[in-house]
């Protein structure tokens, strides 16, 4: 085995965060307390591979389909970094991995020296909360976060409706030194124009009809920890001005005050819309887009991740019926991963959620989940008949999507008795996403 300095062993013995050495042939040459407190408290990783260890591999990650970092120091001989799905006693957890490499007298790189970091904010198994995820298209998400977490840098959040941008904006808030602040979420799709400087800046009293008292605006509440900006292409135009101030000087002002304020916010904005469609034609402002955009994070829609649909149904179900204990039969599951979900992880936790009140036992069948996924109007799905043409291969003259949506939406609207929550619960999207639409296509 290579003989390594003992000054080197005692210098990583006394560092805090876990630590390992390891040779070219990826030998695990010493472990220091921190790493054998956390990953091996059971007996000693010295002499094993780093792969075998960490992965249960039997060949190297690179090897495996993983991003090796031993293999990418030794092309760059420089400092790498990736995130990587580890075994530990807890069961398999992401871990930031930092891997330095070590030259000897030779100048030859000898030795590496691997730090880890484990990522709190998500799980490669069912979990209570958090993000939950084992795809390849999930991982790549992940390793962003990762990465853009510790910084001040903005986020631009960028996916389909239902693909979980609130936790991904957690997740980011998480990961940072802000962690121990505030997390604000300003739900700009909700905010009418009028309303939204208000909510946001704040006002003096007196400012306007009914500011009898002044009041703190989101801004102020996120100081010292993270804005997020949810659904920023509803931001009236108006107001983008205004954001585009506190974003490059951090500055702001009440409704009805001259005074300027300051505030250290780190904003995450997230959107389902074309932004870049939307500077184009005028009705969002470039420099406001590239000020958000500093960090552009794309969030895979669950059809790009379908792997994943096991590991979030029993996540999902444990969180829609906690006091249940409701198990998935493998005929659910099949048929889960037949479904398309244009509405992403919130329809499957709508269906789930369908699904468990349909079920009585402790088993949820795929009788269940059937009788869930056909209880649930597909929006922008419904088809009408061909007109009468002048024959039996005529067909129907085509229509957008929108025109399908609204036909859809005006169809469940004279149909439904309920709350507009429920309403959107039975459409498998949220009250947030239902209330845009019904805005958008001018629906009452």
């Amino acid at each position: 085995m290579t003989h390594v300095l003992p000054e080197l062993v005692s210098y990583l013995e006394g560092l805090s965060e876990p630590h390992i050495l390891f040779d070219r042939q990826y030998r695990i040459l010493a472990a220091n307390a921190a790493y054998r407190r956390q990953f091996a408290p059971h007996g000693s990783v010295v002499g094993r591979t780093c792969y075998e260890v960490s992965h249960r591999y039997a060949v190297p990650c690179d090897q495996a389909g993983e991003s090796c970092p031993l293999a990418r120091a030794r092309e760059s001989g420089q400092r790498e970094r990736v995130l990587h799905l580890h075994h530990t006693p807890q069961g398999e957890a992401y871990v930031n991995i930092e891997l330095v490499p070590l030259r000897d007298a030779s100048d030859e790189q000898a030795w590496f020296v691997e730090k880890m970091e484990p990522l709190r904010v998500a799980q490669g198994e069912a979990a209570a909360q958090g993000l939950i995820g084992r795809a390849p298209a999930f991982q790549q998400m992940l390793e962003l976060v990762a990465r853009v977490g510790p910084s001040r840098a903005s986020v631009l959040l960028l996916g389909e409706s239902g693909t979980g941008k609130e936790l991904v904006a957690r997740a980011v808030h998480e990961a940072s030194p802000r962690a121990a602040a505030p997390l604000v979420v300003v739900d700009c799709a909700s905010l009418a124009e009028t309303l939204f400087e208000s909510e946001v800046f704040g006002h003096e009293r007196g400012a306007f009809t009914g500011a009898s008292a002044a009041k703190v605006g989101l801004v102020e509440s996120a100081s010292g920890g993270t804005l997020f900006l949810d659904e920023v292409g509803d931001i009236p135009p108006g107001m983008q001005v205004k954001l585009l101030r506190l974003l490059e000087s951090g500055t702001y002002r009440r409704v009805g005050s001259t005074e300027l304020r300051r505030t250290d916010v780190r904003v995450v904005a997230a959107t389902h819309r074309d932004l870049p469609a939307m500077v184009a034609d005028g009705r969002f402002r470039e420099d406001l887009y590239y000020r958000l955009a500093t960090f552009p994070i794309r969030l895979p829609a669950l059809r790009e991740r379908a792997e994943d649909i096991p590991l979030l149904a029993e996540a999902l179900l444990a969180r829609v019926a906690p006091e249940r204990r409701l198990a998935l039969s493998a005929g659910a599951l099949q048929r889960l991963a037949e479904h398309a979900f244009p509405g992403n992880v919130r329809e499957l936790r709508n269906v789930l959620e369908r699904a468990a009140l349909l079920c009585d036992g402790a088993v949820v069948e795929r009788t269940h989940v059937e009788r869930a996924l056909g209880t649930a109007p597909r929006v922008g799905r419904t088809s009408r008949p061909a007109a009468p043409g002048p024959g039996p291969d005529a067909q129907p003259a085509p229509r957008s999507l929108r025109e399908v949506e609204t036909e859809t939406l005006r169809a469940q609207l004279a149909a439904h008795r309920g709350s507009r929550a429920d309403l959107a619960r039975t459409l498998g999207i949220s009250e947030r996403s239902l209330y845009r639409k019904l805005r958008a296509l001018q629906m009452p």
